[in-house]
């Protein structure tokens, strides 16, 4: 048996908390950002879970952007990646996810390339994780790895291996493979879910966002199949609101379980490309597929009859915004046939500037002195600038009739409601009793 994936989950109680057009100079004239200085001791109960509504990041949950237009801090938190040696960490006095990961075994791989990266098996005592904010459109998360492959030179999740005790450069050389993901995602699921989401006041389910702090599709998932093992848990289903988000061709693999999830549940799948061209792709994104392999993954999964949109974020100021070349990302899409589009502005987390900026003054050193006064302690690219993408934006969807969100045909509308316990005459004949059950299917 795989050491990654055993046949039910580990025997243990969790115990949950509650939780409550360029210009000639450099760019087109067109909050503080979240630090991960907080202690990972809570870790140690709640598995991966996280509380995106504080001011402060969380593991597996994305900081929602433009929270506010102050100063970002950059203050490095008790983060002790002076202990560079491997097994000398292991021994560290690390506690929550960082004690996890300082002891997860190697994990076997058959890759002989002296390029690969470091696999880990991590346990953890949850995978679906969640994210208690009004900030973003979801309430919980899968990320089958920690870590990415990709290497894309300003992923903003370069944070969540700082709560390993990892420097942010190492998001790409050390991947964890998260243990026994079907046996905990069916736990989780059937002691967590809601099929009536308190946000929505009960009308629609809660939202689970695959891929949120890793690709679900990185090489590693040719191997260890965590992604997969999920998505087949979750094709049990019915009557949940699910979204991917990834830049692998690798998706096209799993066409047929998609479309048992898409049968019985509401699934979104969004591809990001965020340029047309292959060799700034592969600058600014190494080890991922080429932008035609992605373009050609998105047509495949709308034959399939799959609900699929392009992401092209982020738009990366004086790389990937020249006048025409945002527009010939979204033409493509339309081409390939993508339902929806959007993109949005770079911003850069403390870890994710560390890696960048550099990146900038060897690559691009014209543009180095703007990014500095634009990011060196600011996440967010100045307001007009935002404003003005996102106006570019707004006329890219209108040009190419693109709806401006993830969109699926609802399947499953009518209101969900718990069933009473005793039999309520008035009820029924106001037609009340009549709403569907909240059944995991």
């Amino acid at each position: 048996m795989s050491p990654v994936h055993s046949p039910s989950a580990p025997n243990f109680r969790i115990r949950r908390r509650h939780v409550s057009p360029t210009t000639a100079g450099l760019f087109p004239e067109c909050p503080e950002v979240l630090s991960p200085k907080q202690a990972v001791q809570s870790l140690a109960q709640t598995g991966d879970q996280c509380n995106a509504d504080s001011h402060r990041a969380a593991p597996d949950c994305p900081p929602a952007p433009l929270i506010s237009h102050g100063s970002q801090n950059r203050v490095e938190g008790p983060i002790r990646i002076g202990v560079a040696n491997y097994s000398e960490r292991a021994s560290a006095r690390l506690v929550g996810i960082a004690r996890l990961a300082a002891s997860s075994p190697p994990a076997e791989t058959r890759r002989k390339s002296a390029e690969k990266p470091e696999y880990f098996v991590l346990p953890v005592k949850s995978i679906l994780n969640r994210c208690d904010s009004n900030r973003v459109p979801f309430e919980w998360t899968i990320n089958p790895y920690r870590g990415c492959e990709f290497a894309c030179k300003y992923c903003y999740a370069r944070y969540t291996h700082e709560y390993m005790e990892l420097d942010g450069a190492e998001f790409e050389k050390k991947i964890y493979v998260k243990k026994d993901a079907a046996p905990l995602l069916a736990w989780d699921v059937a002691h967590k879910y809601s099929y009536a989401s308190e946000a929505s006041a009960g009308t629609r389910a809660d939202h689970i966002a695959i891929g949120t702090a890793t690709d679900p599709y990185q090489p590693a998932e040719r191997e260890y199949g965590v992604t997969r093992a999920c998505l087949e848990e979750l094709a049990k289903r019915e009557g949940m609101s699910i979204s991917i988000i990834t830049k692998s061709n690798q998706i096209v693999r799993d066409i047929d379980v998609l479309q048992r999830i898409a049968e019985r549940s509401d699934l979104a799948i969004d591809i990001t490309v965020t340029t047309l061209r292959p060799r700034l792709a592969r600058l600014l994104e190494p080890r991922a597929p080429q932008p035609n392999l992605r373009l050609a993954a998105v047509k495949q999964l709308r034959e399939a009859g799959l609900a699929v949109g392009v992401s092209a974020s982020p738009l990366i100021p004086g790389i990937t915004d020249r006048d025409g070349e945002l527009e010939a990302v979204a033409a493509a899409a339309r081409e390939a046939g993508a339902q929806w589009f959007f993109s949005g502005v770079l911003f850069l987390m403390p870890s994710s500037a560390k890696q960048f900026l550099p990146f900038v003054r060897e690559k691009f050193p014209r543009l180095a002195r703007q990014y500095e006064q634009w990011f060196a302690k600011n996440g967010y690219a100045p307001e007009e600038y935002r404003r003005k993408a996102s106006e570019r934006v707004a006329r890219i969807r209108e040009k190419y009739g693109f709806r401006s969100r993830p969109w699926v045909e609802k399947k499953h509308s009518a209101r969900c409601a718990q069933l009473p316990l005793r039999w309520d005459a008035a009820a029924v004949a106001q037609g009340i009793a009549g709403t569907q059950p909240c059944l995991p299917g």
